[in-house]
């Protein structure tokens, strides 16, 4: 496997050609609003898809009335959160293939065509090439893949093919991360070809691997798009580069003139790709004045944490250290989780009597796994640790009565448990972001617990070691 270098950020950017000189933002709301493209649905294998989009809804929930209802609304598209990265290969592949029967009977009943997109993570975890065959089992084959994993805010650019998170100033290319060493979707490859050919090599040959550049990008524009996407053959795999959000925007805006000439696509990609696509432009952070929330704060936020990625770590251990006494901590050892039901459920009756009588005394309240990763022997093992770990964290929701100032949960299987589960959340509305690639979502519904408390889906591999403690001293 090809190694690539570490890069320097600035003398990166430097050497590639000039943005597109054209903000293409206005050519794309008006593709949208003038042609008859499919309406868009994403299916998000965890909540924070929704990082980089604001004003539209999430389903948690995907039976065919309640995705009749959706499709009858005027929005160009629409979230279902599968949370499908928490689930072994066999249970993803099923659900996925059941959701997509139903999206297919529900456009059937309301005279709809569709465009899926299986949003995933920006660092290249996830059920990949099997949720896009289970697509394609329902819905034929698509002209191709487009794979673009680039996140502007979380640091993921795509630059010559190969993919890098940026760390320190660097270019790190993503196979030398942690994230490439992931107990259960760890890979080798930095080189998106060399991705694909890792993950799918049954599935495609290099002659059907193809790059949109970010030559084509910036000095041809959307045009040079539109041609390159019109002339490959049909079947292989689109990789986009970026390294600029207006990359994606060139992107998206030649990408929508194939659509309109009759071309359907799959989509493997990060957020960025998908609030581009929906015409949703950038806007500030959410701030406190913008929530509503009491002031001076009578009951604590609850904040539950467990992600295990290195940068979740350091962000838990910033905000322990510098809020001191004005944050209460509650920490659940992992090995009384998995040891018996019976030790779970005490452990979860005493922290649960804790975390309530903190908030009640009006302190933000820190409920963390113990940070000492234990896995099992394999990828299904290492799942199931995980899924009782989350199920203990869903437990504590379900049973506290005090309606928080605010929820974050911390990690994206966390979070979409906690939505789901603890809070039984069916529809939401994304408001916002809470910092810079953080999701916002409130749920108003009666049936739901804490209906309109703030909630934040807190990606794990997100934001600076202080995004976390900012946010909780700017709420409090």
């Amino acid at each position: 496997m090809f190694t690539y270098p570490v890069l320097p950020c600035q003398k990166t950017l430097s050497q590639l050609p000039l943005e597109y000189p054209s903000d293409v933002q206005d050519e794309i709301s008006r593709s949208l609003s003038s042609s008859k493209l499919s309406r868009f649905i994403i299916l998000d294998d965890d909540p924070t898809g929704t990082q980089t989009s604001h004003d539209i809804i999430v389903l948690t929930v995907w039976d065919i009335p309640n995705l009749i209802e959706e499709l009858q609304q005027p929005s160009p598209g629409f979230f279902i959160l599968t949370n499908s990265r928490a689930l072994p290969p066999l249970e993803a592949e099923k659900l996925i293939r059941t959701i997509c029967e139903n999206i297919a009977q529900a456009t059937k009943l309301t005279g709809q065509t569709v465009d899926i997109v299986l949003r995933g993570d920006s660092t290249l975890r996830g059920h990949f090439p099997l949720e896009a065959d289970a697509v394609q089992s329902v819905f034929g084959a698509a002209d191709a893949w487009i794979l673009a994993p680039f996140f502007f805010e979380g640091g993921r650019f795509t630059i010559n093919d190969v993919h890098y998170v940026v760390e320190g100033g660097n270019f790190v290319p993503v196979g030398d991360t942690p994230f490439a060493r992931d107990a259960t979707f760890g890979y080798k490859s930095s080189n998106l070809r060399d991705y694909v050919m890792e993950k799918a090599a049954a599935r495609f040959g290099t002659e059907q691997l193809h790059s949109i550049t970010i030559q084509d990008i910036r000095i041809g524009g959307p045009q040079a798009v539109y041609e390159k996407l019109m002339s490959l053959p049909r079947g292989g795999v689109v990789i986009v580069n970026a390294a600029a959000e207006s990359d994606m925007h060139v992107f998206v805006a030649g990408l929508l003139l194939a659509e309109a000439n009759g071309k359907h696509y799959l989509y493997r990609t990060g957020a960025t790709f998908v609030s581009t696509r929906l015409g949703i432009r950038s806007k500030a952070p959410i701030r406190l004045a913008e929530l509503g929330l009491s002031i001076p704060r009578k009951i604590g936020g609850l904040i539950l944490a467990g992600s295990y990625v290195p940068k979740t770590t350091a962000q838990l251990n910033a905000l322990v250290d510098r809020r001191g006494n004005d944050l209460a901590v509650v920490e659940m050892k992992v090995e009384d989780l998995i040891t018996s039901a019976e030790t779970t459920e005490s452990v979860i009756q005493a922290v649960s009597n804790k975390i309530e009588l903190h908030l009640l005394s009006g302190k933000d309240t820190l409920v963390m796994t113990s940070r000492i990763l234990i896995t099992g022997d394999n990828e299904l093992s290492s799942l199931a640790i995980g899924s009782k770990v989350m199920e203990a964290l869903v437990g504590l929701l379900q049973r506290i009565e005090v309606r928080p100032r605010y929820i974050i949960a911390k990690g994206g299987i966390t979070s979409s448990d906690a939505a789901t589960k603890g809070l039984r959340i069916k529809r939401a509305l994304v408001v916002g972001q809470a910092a810079a690639g953080v999701p916002l979502w409130r749920c108003d519904e009666p049936t739901s617990r804490h209906p309109g408390v703030p909630f934040v889906v807190f990606p794990g591999n997100v934001g600076s070691e202080l995004t976390l403690h900012d946010l909780v001293v700017a709420w409090s």
